[in-house]
């Protein structure tokens, strides 16, 4: 486990600090564990259930179901002005987690430690965030004039049991770049896809579509006539019918002949459809350079960044983070990504479907044995009713009255026996 940080004015594309190159020697005097609430989830130290190497791939391990977590570690306070940030860490969901938080988070240095929880002040949240099938996402949410934004591009997270690398870039020209396992996920601009700023262009509020714009793509050919002997009647006057002779239009109305299918329905005419000559396309709202939207060359510029954190909330815990890691060198956060998770990858793999392979016969085996004790069970069951019928078959009708005195005798002691264990208690 790594946790670097290169920063400082004006000498930028170098690591000038590597503040836990013992590893994680000692970590428990690094990180503090947030007093907030008592019933905090605890961290451990471990490589869990498969790895590469088990001491080289130890890491933070949430060890307790639906817990919060709340730790961090400080380092000297640095800026990111005029500096390329970036923020990379590993994390390993081998429990297969279902509803969780995977993700960091980097404070000011007035954040108090000892009383970090979810509403603390935070600069930069990135990471993985499961909860749910389908709901898995990277968060990016960066705090810019005391609010909070969360990226509007969706980032769809790694769901699988392996370690994988996390990687977001914020460079001072308001550009970004989010990689996963080293490759690119997303990037753009800050201003494109987080709502620090009003639009630059918004729509022209004085503009109107003209009236006589035609935005119909096809139309109904006006040349196109109903034939005359078009049967579009769907049920006629039966023909064969006669009005009744006793009928009496006075008192009961004008006759009506009933109704039959008419046997030459040809359905409802409809003209043909032509595609329509006059045709402008889609009339499009012109837009106008927005009068409120001001450029701010400081977004994301932030001072005095000096914890890093882990603020989670986890409903089954085992998730393990490790190489975190601040930088301002890209290059260099790639090659510690390919020193460290890309040389554990293939091998963790390759253990964890081991390890799935034994758990799966383990499980069988288990299943298989229960099976069988249910099956034995379930033959002494039968095996001694089968024993009691033949026994009750064998006795004779002679041996009824003896029967009935032994039961009356084993009541009479039954009875007495009951007395006797009363007073044993007693």
């Amino acid at each position: 486990m790594k946790l670097s940080h290169a920063f400082q004015p004006y000498i930028p594309m170098m690591v000038l600090l590597n503040s836990h190159r013992g590893g994680w020697n000692g970590w428990k005097k690094r990180w503090v564990e947030s007093k907030h609430r008592p019933d905090y989830g605890k961290f451990q130290l471990t490589a869990g259930k498969f790895y590469g190497d088990k001491e080289k791939d130890k890491g933070l391990q949430t060890s307790e179901d639906a817990k919060f977590y709340a730790l961090s570690t400080r380092f000297e306070p640095f800026s990111n002005e005029n500096e390329t940030l970036v923020v990379q860490f590993s994390v390993k969901h081998e429990q297969g987690i279902d509803c969780g938080g995977g993700y960091v988070k980097l404070f000011p240095d007035t954040l108090n430690q000892e009383d970090m929880h979810s509403e603390s002040e935070y600069y930069v949240m990135f990471g993985p965030d499961i909860c749910g099938f389908g709901n898995n996402k990277v968060q990016v949410i960066l705090r810019y004039q005391g609010k909070y934004h969360e990226n509007n591009k969706a980032i769809k997270c790694r769901i699988n049991k392996d370690t994988h690398l996390y990687t977001l870039i914020i460079r001072p020209n308001a550009t970004y770049e989010v990689k996963i396992d080293n490759q690119q996920v997303a990037a753009g601009d800050l201003e494109d896809d987080w709502d620090f700023l009003p639009p630059r262009k918004i729509k022209d509020p004085y503009a109107r579509k003209p009236r006589k714009w035609d935005e119909r793509l096809q139309i109904e050919d006006p040349e196109d006539k109903k034939p005359e002997d078009w049967e579009d009647f769907e049920y006629i006057p039966d023909p064969d019918a006669k009005k009744p002779d006793d009928w009496n239009e006075e008192m009961d109305g004008e006759w009506e002949g009933p109704l039959i299918p008419n046997l030459n329905y040809q359905g409802q005419w409809k003209p043909r459809i032509i595609d329509n000559p006059n045709y402008q396309g889609e009339w499009i709202h012109p837009e106008i350079d927005n009068p409120k939207y001001k450029p701010d060359p400081t977004i994301c510029h932030y001072y005095n960044i000096s914890v890093l954190g882990l603020d989670l909330w986890q409903v089954k815990s085992g998730s393990i983070f490790d190489n975190f890691l601040l930088t301002n060198d890209e290059e260099f956060a790639e090659e510690v990504g390919n020193k460290t998770w890309g040389i554990r990858k293939d091998v963790e793999t390759q253990w964890r479907e081991l390890y799935e392979e034994m758990e799966k016969r383990k499980q069988e085996e288990e299943a298989k044995k229960t099976k069988e004790k249910e099956e034995e069970r379930e033959d002494d069951i039968w095996g001694i009713e089968e024993e009691g019928s033949e026994e009750d078959s064998a006795e004779t009708p002679g041996n009824d009255r003896q029967m009935k005195e032994d039961e009356a005798e084993s009541g009479f002691l039954g009875k007495n026996e009951v007395r006797v264990d009363e007073k044993d208690e007693l």
